[in-house]
């Protein structure tokens, strides 16, 4: 068996942003997301943050995590101020959870997810959606699955750089830039997820399941919402 060992020269004294290259990185509290951010940070894109809260389905510790892990990338970002959208998620969660079926809960949440970066991204004037989504890291991480969700989009694309490595490599890279620590305390899980979600949903069932959600109504509640920091 053959190895290959994926090695990053890690300085911090990252790349200086390019004002041409912004892009929406969302943020979740996990350990995935910040190494994405960095990558894309590491090349000299500008990042703005956004962290979808899910609360009631998950309490502050998780909010918390994504915070600190920004805070600890602000630190690469050359004293500029960092953007982070915090939009209320949990009333999607509901509505999707009410009105569609269960199975297929994951799917729509990101869904609904992407289409709010989107419009973050048409805000900002920026070029690209960011996230820390690895191949079969999660039921909605299939390669199916990621391509019903990346069709809910209309005028941005998706950057994926974690999507071809394995959990070691993240963390051994979380490790390395200083968001391991942060995004390991203890904190806890959407309780969203069903027990036995559709790792193969085909579009033409999300897009059936949607006919029972106001999407658009529930874009504007949520931008309405959203409370914007800065770090």
């Amino acid at each position: 068996m053959i190895t290959v060992r994926v090695s990053f020269n890690i300085n911090r004294k990252i790349a200086k942003f390019n004002s041409q290259s912004k892009v929406i990185c969302l943020v979740s509290g996990g350990i995935d997301s910040p190494v994405a951010t960095w990558l894309m940070m590491r090349k000299g894109c500008f990042p703005v943050f956004v962290f979808f809260d899910n609360y009631p389905y998950a309490d502050e510790t998780t909010k918390q995590r994504a915070m600190e892990a920004i805070k600890k990338l602000s630190e690469c970002a050359h004293g500029d101020k960092l953007k982070v959208y915090v939009v209320p998620h949990g009333d999607d969660l509901t509505d999707i959870l009410r009105n569609c079926p269960r199975n297929l809960t994951c799917v729509l949440c990101r869904r609904m997810m992407y289409r709010l970066a989107e419009k973050i991204a048409q805000l900002e004037g920026a070029d690209a959606i960011v996230t820390g989504e690895i191949i079969g890291e999660h039921a909605s991480q299939t390669l199916v699955n990621l391509r019903v969700g990346t069709q809910a989009l209309r005028d941005v694309s998706i950057l994926r750089p974690l999507l071809g490595m394995n959990k070691r490599e993240v963390e051994s890279l979380a490790r390395k830039i200083g968001t391991f620590d942060t995004s390991t305390k203890p904190a806890s899980c959407c309780t969203g997820p069903p027990r036995k979600p559709r790792t193969r949903a085909r579009l033409e069932e999300i897009q059936e399941a949607e006919k029972g959600l106001d999407i658009e109504q529930m874009i504007s509640r949520d931008l309405e919402g959203t409370i914007i920091l800065e770090v």
